[in-house]
Formats: C-alpha cells, structure tokens, sequence
C-alpha cells in the first residue's frame, strides 16, 4: 500500500492448488481485478497457466517443507483450494496467521449432509450432518477456520461450492463422474436416469464460482462468514439431461431405473449416485448475493456443457464408443421395467 489511493494498490493472493477447475475461474477474476497472483502445488498438472502468475513448485502434504515455503512471504488473501482434512487445515492456518489479511478456505454443500428443510432451498444456517468421510473432513476443516478467525490469529471467509463444471474436467450426469451418458445421446443411444430424475439439482461454471472466491478477496464484510456458491436456478435431473440434450443438439431418449438398482451393479462406478445425486442438491446463494455483489452466474447449463464438450473434444478427451456392458445392463433392465 503507497497510499496514493486503492486503484494503484495490487493485491497479492497465493492460491494453494491453482490448477484446479475452480481455481481457473477464480484466476480470471482476479487478474481482471488486477491482482497480482501466486500459486502454489506440486506442478503436475497439465492445464496452462497465464504467465504473469507466479508458481512454487511443492507438496502441501510435506508440512515442514510447506512451513518453510511461506516463512518469510506475506500476502493480502490466501485462497487454499486443497485443504481436504483437519490436518491440512491446522497447516494453513500455522503457515499464514499472521501473514496475511485473510484466508479464504473452499469447502463443500456436501457438509450439510442429505436433510432437506421445510423451505427445500438450504441456506447457510442449516444444520452441517454430513454422510461422507468428505463431508466430514471438510467440516472439520470449517471448525477450525471459525475458532481461528474468533481467536483473531487470521480473519477467515468460507465458500461452499455444489456441482461446479466447465473446460477442463468431463460434465458429471446422475449417475458417475465421468459421464458414459453425453456420448451416448449424441449418438442416440438411450440413457438411464436415476429415480424418474426428479430430484433438485444446481450446477455452477467454474467462471462463475470462482467470481465469488476473487471478489470476496479483501472484501470486509466477508470476514468470519460462510457462503454457498451455486447458481440460483435449481433443475431436477430430467430438466438437466434436457439442457445438456440442447447443447448436443439432440432430443434424448431416457429411461430410469431405482437409485438402488445401479448401485447394486457397481457400488465403486456408481458413488457419486450413492453418496450424492440421489439426494436433493438445492441451495440458496442469497447471502453471498447480499455480501459479494460483482457475484453473479450467467452462464446456462445449455452454454457451459456446450463449452465443456467443445474442450474435451479439442483435448481428445471425449469419452468414446468402447463397449460399456454395464452401462448396456442398466439400460436392458430398464427397458424391461418400462
């Protein structure tokens, strides 16, 4: 700070991770804020970075080394991307109190566990009973970013993110992470939906999302909160196939079995379904409205998955036509059911 007025002040941000599908939006922001940006991991990841970002090679997970990174670097914001157990929180929180003005953790929806309340949309003040080791992990995390920011070591802001999507990573369906449904529409094959797909969902652009974390940064009235980051249009699943059906120029054919019974056929493949998507995932960004207003989603699903699919084809990435028998068994069983 030179004191000749905040728009000559650049802001310094260390994101931990940064290669991340999350950490591309915020990265954007951020330099649009013209911030100046340092990242830093084990630097395996293939995604390209923009030059003028700074980048220190290193595992989080050898703390002493860690430690030693960010002994004597100080920064304004630090947005740790991938802190996933208590462990790697007590960390952050050793290496940076005191180094900087705010720390910004990314956790997850999924620490509210699987409850629905009376008004559907899950708010901030609703009760975290999560039923993942995720899940869990991450709350604790939160617990102690919150006793860090009360006991004044560092003033914390936490961001929960539900399905976020974009360039980069494959578009999840209900049933897996990485979808054998997207090709198969293309080519008119039939797909299976889980429980008539009428469960609640939300997904975010990565863009998106990450416009909350960048603006967020150094925005005080942030400090010592916790926000949801999901954009405000909640589809059930069938509307969701219909969207990403739109941005394949395809009309679907989908059928739909028990949640249950494509568990059953392969309870490791089939997780996401298990843990996640079979339950509602509706939740309300009103408060990161309210507080972050440059926080704004305007990317449609129809836009982003047509994006998302135009990347995994330029990157050879498309998922292909290799045979799928157990994805074919859901689809047999369900035409049997029909």
């Amino acid at each position: 700070m030179d004191g000749t007025g905040p728009s000559l002040c650049v802001m310094q941000v260390l994101i931990v991770g940064g290669t991340g599908l999350i950490s591309a939006g915020i990265i954007t922001h951020l330099l649009a804020r013209q911030a100046q940006v340092t990242m830093y991991n084990r630097g395996q990841c293939e995604r390209s970075v923009p030059a003028e970002i700074e980048r220190i090679t290193g595992d989080r997970n050898q703390v002493d080394a860690f430690l030693a990174t960010f002994k004597t670097r100080r920064f304004d914001v630090v947005i740790d991307m991938i802190c996933f157990t208590p462990d790697h929180a007590e960390a952050t929180l050793k290496a940076f109190s005191g180094r900087c003005a705010q720390l910004i953790f990314c956790s997850t929806v999924c620490t509210y566990g699987v409850k629905v309340p009376p008004q559907v949309l899950i708010d901030e003040r609703f009760a975290q009973e999560p039923i993942s080791q995720y899940g869990r992990d991450k709350l604790a995390c939160e617990q102690l970013m919150r006793r860090a920011h009360a006991s004044g070591r560092v003033a914390t802001t936490i961001i929960r993110p539900s399905h976020t999507y974009g360039p980069g990573s494959p578009l999840i369906d209900q049933l897996e992470f990485d979808s054998a449904s997207w090709r198969r529409m293309e080519r008119g094959a039939p797909v299976v939906l889980a429980d008539d797909g009428l469960g609640l969902w939300q997904s975010t652009h990565r863009d998106d999302c990450g416009r909350l974390f960048a603006y967020a940064a150094l925005n005080q009235r942030t400090y010592g909160e916790d926000y949801n980051a999901t954009r405000d249009e909640v589809l059930t699943w069938r509307s969701y196939y219909a969207a990403v059906a739109a941005a394949l120029g395809v009309t679907p054919t989908v059928l739909s079995l028990p949640a249950d019974r494509i568990i059953r056929r392969d309870p490791g493949r089939f997780g996401l379904l298990k843990e996640i998507s079979r339950y509602h995932g509706a939740y309300t960004s009103a408060k990161a409205v309210r507080d972050v207003p440059e926080f704004r989603c305007g990317t449609s699903l129809t836009e982003g998955a047509r994006l998302t699919f135009a990347d995994q084809k330029r990157r050879g990435a498309w998922r292909g036509d290799a045979a799928d028998p157990v994805y074919e068994a859901l689809v047999a069983e369900a035409q049997s059911l029909a």
